[in-house]
């Protein structure tokens, strides 16, 4: 099976290779243009500086400790083969109650 209809039945259009000349030389030009620059970055003082706020820093400390959590293996390998055997049963109604008291928690608000 052939395939007729590449750029709606119309034909290529020939390249015009003046016009891709210039492309690729003006493509030349900003990256030697982004070389200097990026040259002269690297070579003046850094006054750069980076500031997190309240919340990236939270973030930063959950995750440290997420990676720091013990995991308790033999749990996690019980929990894998009852999935596998489809003998894991969950409970709709308190997922959803602790999910809503996690939000809670998360958001500061009532439930």
């Amino acid at each position: 099976m052939s395939i007729n209809n590449i750029n709606n039945g119309s034909p290529k259009a020939p390249l015009d290779n003046q016009k891709l000349s210039q492309q690729q030389q003006a493509l030349n030009n900003g990256s030697a243009q982004n070389t200097s620059a990026q040259n002269a970055a690297t070579t003046g003082a850094r006054l750069d500086s980076v500031s997190l706020t309240s919340s990236a820093q939270q973030l930063s400390q959950v995750q440290k400790k997420g990676v720091e959590a013990p995991i308790n293996q033999e749990k996690v390998d019980k929990l894998k083969k009852a999935i596998q055997r489809g003998e894991y049963q969950i409970n709709p109604e308190a997922l959803a109650q602790k999910i809503s008291a996690l939000e809670s928690e998360i958001f500061g608000t009532k439930a």
